[in-house]
Parts: structure tokens; sequence; C-alpha cells
């Protein structure tokens, strides 16, 4: 699998972030094509206190080769606009992964 991962840090107006979330960036994921599977988290803390990042957000294609023909598209040209302007600002870091699950025998 590869995926699509974009972190969102802590910001002082966090209605603001959320809107954009909600009403911009996972409305446009959901309609790329070849998406297998999405994920968010919503962070809650790290070891020792609060967390920089408010959320995570993990888009899974099938490949690297799925990944970028659903980029390529209108809709994923339309998100990596929509998120430029977040990373430049450092509110978000976003990166691609080839992913791999294993079970554990327990």
């Amino acid at each position: 699998m590869y995926k699509f991962v974009t972190i969102y840090r802590r910001v002082d107006d966090e209605l603001m972030l959320e809107q954009f979330f909600n009403q911009t960036h996972l409305p446009l994921a959901e309609q790329l094509p070849g998406l297998v599977r999405r994920e968010v988290s919503r962070i809650s803390h790290k070891p020792g206190g609060e967390s920089r990042f408010h959320l995570m957000f993990e888009l899974y294609f099938k490949s690297k080769l799925s990944f970028e023909a659903a980029m390529a598209t209108p809709i994923g040209i339309q998100l990596i606009e929509d998120l430029k302007p977040w990373a430049e600002a450092k509110i978000i870091t976003w990166f691609f992964a080839d992913a791999f699950t294993e079970d554990s025998e327990q």
C-alpha cells in the first residue's frame, strides 16, 4: 500500500482548522479515485504532556502508481492546491510513504 499523510499542528484558532479539514480537505479526499482507505486520528497528547499536533489524516492507495493517478485528476490537483498554503504556513506537515501491516500473535 501507499499512503498520503497530513498532520495538522495545534493552532490558537482550532475552529478554523476544523472547518478547513471538515469542509475542504476531507470532502476532496473522499472523492479521490483509487482511495482504498482513510483514517483520521485526533491526537490527544504525547508522553509527558500536550502534543503540538492536533490531527493526522491518512489516505491509503493500492500503489504509488494509483496514488499518482489520483493526484493527477482535477480533484487531486485541487486538494494539493488547497493544502499548499497550510503547508507553507507550517500548519500542516505532509508526506508520502510505503505502508506495510503486520499482525502480532498474542
